[in-house]
């Protein structure tokens, strides 16, 4: 698979990777480890000895060198080795490791995963995620899916009427428009339904008599694999700041080419009397993974199994009205890897 490098992706939550504790993680098809230095600084290495090839995650940590544990070679957080057990104790000038760029923020380690200079700028806007205190459990899982198809699934939000009929969505939801909205290379897709019976979830957060609402989706996504939903439910005709809702994160990185890393969490806002609690907050979190893990994944593993299984004979897929954010997404991403292509290829003729 064809990714983006020059940019960051989110490697772990920060609360992951703990002191004193080597953290193995793949990312874009690339074994690494993550550990914390003696100031509590994320350094992120390759998980690889330059020995014999063993994972440097299989070692031990001693204060801020990490010693491989097949043959005991020791590295610092700059993957150099500073120390050889055996015979005279000669360093090998190769006896390097690999160090990657890490940034803590938005309570994530972000990795850059390209060559050029890493810019912390770059890292898309998740500061709903700094309010402890109404964020839901940063919960992380592997799908077994393709990036690209997860974030089909998430771009189009009416696929919630079918998939996920009843907490998340309904019929009355789906005969509505969906606008696109593009700034640069962030683009929003927006759906809003008037006066509908609420999904399960939001009836739950809100008045709980199944009055009828109005309820908005309006993702937002940031190259390569950064989405941020605002989504939430208010009286019919109402402005939304008399409704409640969340700000849910739903930040994909690539494992390998047919498995990802889906992070996610959520910062509630409007939080309505009784539904203040720990309990609740759980409550959506639960809700939220079952969603993903036990219904969008599911579906779209069976629809790679069937893409894989047609190959080069497969038509193009039909598309929907719905799918406008879906065409949008492709179309940046397919413009921003043809100029990196562009920018990493040697100049013709030496120049």
């Amino acid at each position: 698979m064809d990714y983006l490098r020059n940019t960051w992706y989110l490697a772990a939550w920060s609360e992951d990777i703990k002191d004193g504790k080597l953290f193995p993680r793949t990312l874009l098809e690339r074994p690494l480890v993550f550990f914390r230095d003696t100031d509590g600084t994320v350094v992120a290495l390759d998980d690889r000895c330059p020995h014999r090839f063993a994972p440097l995650s299989m070692g031990k940590l001693d204060g801020g060198r990490l010693r491989c544990g097949y043959h005991g070679l020791e590295f610092d957080s700059a993957g150099t080795c500073v120390r050889n057990p055996h015979g005279a104790g000669r360093i090998p000038r190769a006896a390097l490791v690999r160090s990657h760029p890490v940034v803590e923020r938005f309570g994530g380690v972000w990795y850059w995963a390209g060559d050029k200079e890493p810019d912390p700028a770059l890292i898309p806007d998740f500061a709903r995620l700094d309010d402890d205190a109404q964020v839901t459990r940063r919960d992380h899982l592997v799908m077994d899916a393709p990036y690209d198809l997860i974030i089909d699934n998430l771009l189009d939000c009416s696929h919630t009427s079918f998939l996920h009929d009843g907490m998340l969505g309904n019929a009355e939801m789906l005969p509505v428009p969906t606008e696109v909205i593009q700034d640069g290379t962030t683009i929003r897709v927006v759906r809003w339904a008037r006066s509908v019976p609420p999904p399960g979830m939001f009836d739950m957060l809100f008045r709980g008599d199944g009055a009828p609402v109005d309820t908005w989706t309006d993702f937002r996504w940031d190259p390569p694999s950064h989405l941020l939903l605002d989504v939430g439910v208010t009286p019919p005709g109402r402005p939304k700041e008399e409704g409640t809702g969340y700000f849910g994160t739903h930040i994909l990185t690539p494992e390998t080419a047919t498995t990802t890393h889906y992070h996610t969490a959520a910062a509630r806002w409007g939080i309505q009397p009784g539904t203040e609690s720990s309990g609740v907050r759980l409550k959506v979190s639960d809700m939220r993974r079952f969603a993903f893990e036990e219904q969008d994944e599911p579906m779209i593993r069976a629809q790679h199994r069937t893409i894989q299984a047609f190959g080069a004979d497969a038509p193009r897929p039909v598309l929907l009205e719905t799918d406008a954010g879906v065409v949008r997404w492709h179309r940046i991403m397919d413009e921003l890897l043809a100029a990196e292509r562009e920018d990493n290829a040697p100049a013709a003729n030496g120049r």
